[in-house]
Protein backbone atom coordinates (compact mmCIF):
# COMPACT_ATOMS: atom_id res chain seq x y z
CA UNK A 1 0.00 0.00 0.00
CA UNK A 2 1.37 3.40 -1.01
CA UNK A 3 -1.06 5.88 0.56
CA UNK A 4 0.80 8.98 -0.62
CA UNK A 5 0.46 7.74 -4.22
CA UNK A 6 -3.20 6.79 -3.70
CA UNK A 7 -2.37 3.11 -4.30
CA UNK A 8 -4.39 1.41 -1.58
CA UNK A 9 -4.00 -2.22 -2.58
CA UNK A 10 -0.83 -4.21 -1.89
CA UNK A 11 -1.73 -7.39 -3.77
CA UNK A 12 -4.56 -9.01 -5.72
CA UNK A 13 -4.90 -12.43 -4.12
CA UNK A 14 -7.64 -13.99 -6.26
CA UNK A 15 -9.98 -13.12 -9.09
CA UNK A 16 -12.80 -15.19 -10.55
CA UNK A 17 -14.39 -13.47 -13.52
CA UNK A 18 -17.01 -16.23 -13.90
CA UNK A 19 -18.22 -15.64 -10.33
CA UNK A 20 -17.55 -11.90 -10.59
CA UNK A 21 -15.37 -11.74 -7.48
CA UNK A 22 -11.98 -10.39 -6.50
CA UNK A 23 -9.99 -10.51 -3.27
CA UNK A 24 -7.14 -8.10 -2.61
CA UNK A 25 -5.09 -7.21 0.42
CA UNK A 26 -3.55 -4.06 1.78
CA UNK A 27 -0.83 -3.54 4.34
CA UNK A 28 -1.39 -0.19 5.98
CA UNK A 29 1.97 1.52 6.47
CA UNK A 30 3.24 2.10 9.99
CA UNK A 31 3.93 5.73 9.17
CA UNK A 32 2.38 8.21 6.77
CA UNK A 33 1.86 11.95 6.77
CA UNK A 34 -1.87 11.19 6.61
CA UNK A 35 -1.71 9.77 10.14
CA UNK A 36 -0.10 12.95 11.45
CA UNK A 37 -3.38 14.78 10.93
CA UNK A 38 -5.87 11.91 11.26
CA UNK A 39 -5.63 11.97 14.24
CA UNK A 40 -2.68 13.36 16.23
CA UNK A 41 -1.95 10.89 19.02
CA UNK A 42 -4.57 8.42 17.73
CA UNK A 43 -3.79 7.57 14.09
CA UNK A 44 -6.49 5.80 12.08
CA UNK A 45 -7.01 5.31 8.37
CA UNK A 46 -9.59 7.81 7.09
CA UNK A 47 -12.94 6.32 6.10
CA UNK A 48 -12.70 7.96 2.69
CA UNK A 49 -9.53 5.92 2.05
CA UNK A 50 -11.31 2.73 3.07
CA UNK A 51 -13.98 3.58 0.49
CA UNK A 52 -11.27 4.31 -2.08
CA UNK A 53 -9.59 0.97 -1.34
CA UNK A 54 -12.92 -0.78 -2.05
CA UNK A 55 -13.27 1.27 -5.24
CA UNK A 56 -9.78 0.29 -6.37
CA UNK A 57 -10.41 -3.41 -5.73
CA UNK A 58 -13.74 -3.13 -7.56
CA UNK A 59 -12.03 -1.28 -10.40
CA UNK A 60 -9.55 -4.11 -10.87
CA UNK A 61 -12.41 -6.60 -11.02
CA UNK A 62 -14.16 -4.47 -13.66
CA UNK A 63 -10.93 -4.11 -15.64
CA UNK A 64 -10.31 -7.87 -15.62
CA UNK A 65 -13.94 -8.71 -16.39
CA UNK A 66 -13.82 -6.40 -19.42
CA UNK A 67 -10.43 -7.75 -20.58
CA UNK A 68 -8.80 -4.36 -19.87
CA UNK A 69 -10.74 -2.68 -22.66
CA UNK A 70 -12.56 -0.12 -20.49
CA UNK A 71 -11.56 2.10 -17.60
CA UNK A 72 -13.91 2.31 -14.59
CA UNK A 73 -14.52 5.72 -13.02
CA UNK A 74 -16.27 5.90 -9.64
CA UNK A 75 -19.70 7.56 -9.84
CA UNK A 76 -21.55 6.88 -6.60
CA UNK A 77 -21.07 5.35 -3.19
CA UNK A 78 -24.22 3.88 -1.65
CA UNK A 79 -24.91 2.40 1.78
CA UNK A 80 -21.34 2.94 2.99
CA UNK A 81 -20.77 1.87 6.57
CA UNK A 82 -17.66 2.17 8.71
CA UNK A 83 -17.81 -0.41 11.48
CA UNK A 84 -14.36 -0.33 13.11
CA UNK A 85 -11.04 1.51 12.94
CA UNK A 86 -8.07 0.57 10.77
CA UNK A 87 -4.74 1.55 12.28
CA UNK A 88 -1.17 1.88 11.01
CA UNK A 89 0.37 -1.55 10.53
CA UNK A 90 -2.97 -3.33 10.04
CA UNK A 91 -3.45 -5.92 7.29
CA UNK A 92 -6.79 -5.50 5.49
CA UNK A 93 -8.65 -7.81 3.12
CA UNK A 94 -10.81 -6.34 0.36
CA UNK A 95 -13.57 -8.46 -1.17
CA UNK A 96 -15.66 -7.24 -4.06
CA UNK A 97 -18.47 -8.78 -6.07
CA UNK A 98 -19.80 -7.62 -9.42
CA UNK A 99 -23.53 -6.98 -9.24
CA UNK A 100 -24.04 -5.49 -12.72
CA UNK A 101 -21.93 -4.75 -15.77
CA UNK A 102 -23.15 -3.37 -19.08
CA UNK A 103 -24.48 -0.30 -20.88
CA UNK A 104 -21.41 1.69 -19.84
CA UNK A 105 -21.88 1.06 -16.11
CA UNK A 106 -20.83 -1.41 -13.46
CA UNK A 107 -22.01 -1.93 -9.88
CA UNK A 108 -20.14 -3.76 -7.15
CA UNK A 109 -20.61 -4.64 -3.51
CA UNK A 110 -17.39 -4.44 -1.53
CA UNK A 111 -16.12 -4.99 1.99
CA UNK A 112 -12.98 -4.32 3.99
CA UNK A 113 -12.10 -6.83 6.72
CA UNK A 114 -9.43 -6.94 9.40
CA UNK A 115 -8.67 -9.97 11.55
CA UNK A 116 -11.65 -11.76 10.00
CA UNK A 117 -14.13 -9.02 10.93
CA UNK A 118 -15.83 -6.60 8.56
CA UNK A 119 -14.71 -3.01 9.16
CA UNK A 120 -16.33 -1.27 6.16
CA UNK A 121 -18.74 -1.96 3.33
CA UNK A 122 -20.35 -0.14 0.41
CA UNK A 123 -22.14 -0.49 -2.91
CA UNK A 124 -20.20 1.28 -5.65
CA UNK A 125 -21.31 2.38 -9.11
CA UNK A 126 -18.84 3.06 -11.93
CA UNK A 127 -18.99 4.57 -15.39
CA UNK A 128 -17.01 2.41 -17.81
CA UNK A 129 -15.54 3.90 -20.94
CA UNK A 130 -12.57 3.46 -23.26
CA UNK A 131 -9.24 4.49 -21.78
CA UNK A 132 -8.72 8.22 -22.30
CA UNK A 133 -5.19 7.54 -23.57
CA UNK A 134 -2.81 4.72 -24.39
CA UNK A 135 -0.48 6.10 -21.71
CA UNK A 136 -3.15 5.68 -19.02
CA UNK A 137 -3.88 2.13 -20.16
CA UNK A 138 -0.19 1.31 -20.03
CA UNK A 139 0.10 2.68 -16.48
CA UNK A 140 -2.92 0.61 -15.40
CA UNK A 141 -1.51 -2.56 -16.96
CA UNK A 142 1.82 -1.96 -15.21
CA UNK A 143 -0.08 -1.62 -11.93
CA UNK A 144 -2.00 -4.85 -12.60
CA UNK A 145 1.32 -6.68 -12.95
CA UNK A 146 2.75 -5.09 -9.80
CA UNK A 147 -0.32 -6.26 -7.87
CA UNK A 148 0.17 -9.87 -8.95
CA UNK A 149 -1.99 -10.45 -12.04
CA UNK A 150 -0.50 -11.38 -15.39
CA UNK A 151 -0.38 -8.66 -18.01
CA UNK A 152 -2.89 -9.44 -20.78
CA UNK A 153 -1.14 -11.07 -23.76
CA UNK A 154 -2.49 -8.63 -26.34
CA UNK A 155 -1.24 -5.46 -24.64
Amino acid sequence: MRIEYFQLISKIEAVDTDAGTLRATGDVPETSTIFEGHFPGYPIMPGVLLIESMAQASGHLILKTNNYEVMPFLLTVERAKMRAFVSPGDHIVLDTKLVHVGSGYAVTEATVSKDGKKVAEAELKFRTMPFPSDAMKSVMLDLVERLGLPRPADS
